[in-house]
């Protein structure tokens, strides 16, 4: 199965310390800057709706958002554009580029406390033709999320929790035992 179109979010380490009307400036600051690697277009502030996007960074190959849904803050990259090479290429990918974006985040608001939480993410697949939300579909894909975690980690005590529901995207909470490095995900295996 083709993993196409990884959607990442990292959540805040406790309680959101900062406006979140600053994140516009700070986007607006990265857009002008290209502060990341891919062509980054413009921001959105959706900060009306409630446990939705927030504040979006809109690029050409993929989004960044500081967004609330589910009730949790958190930076969530959304990778719009296909890419070749292997699942574990995509995967390598979108863990580089939420991570970079984590650490200038926790950069921006280090006097605020800003931190982004160590021990768990969420993971999706925001192409339902390829992988529908399925139990099927979590096993076909939960071997090869074990071994590309286990290499990016360096070890394997984590647990991968999927939430089957039809009308989602296929998506999985990792719980990992020891904390992190951002950069960590990003290693080649």
């Amino acid at each position: 199965m083709e993993l196409q179109h990884v959607i990442l979010k990292i959540g805040v380490d406790g309680k959101l310390t900062v406006d979140p009307a600053k994140f516009i400036e700070v986007f607006h600051r990265w857009v002008r800057d290209e502060a990341l690697p891919t062509l980054l277009i413009d921001v959105a502030d959706y900060r009306h709706v409630p446990n939705g996007p927030g504040v979006m960074l809109i690029g050409h190959e993929a989004d960044y958002s500081m967004d609330q849904a589910g009730g949790k803050w958190g930076l969530r990259y959304n990778r719009k554009a296909a890419l070749d090479g292997s699942n574990a290429d995509r995967l390598r990918e979108a863990f580089g580029a939420i991570g970079a974006a984590c650490k200038l985040m926790e950069n921006e608001f280090a006097a605020n406390g800003l931190s982004f939480c160590r021990s768990s993410f969420e993971l999706f697949i925001n192409d339902r033709a390829t992988a529908s939300n399925t139990p099927d579909t979590f096993a076909a894909t939960k071997p090869e999320l074990e071994s590309f975690l286990s290499s990016a980690l360096g070890h394997s005590e984590f647990t991968i929790e999927h939430h089957p529901d039809a009308r989602s995207r296929f998506g999985v909470t990792v719980t990992v035992a020891k904390p992190f490095d951002l950069s960590a995900l990003s290693v080649t295996p």
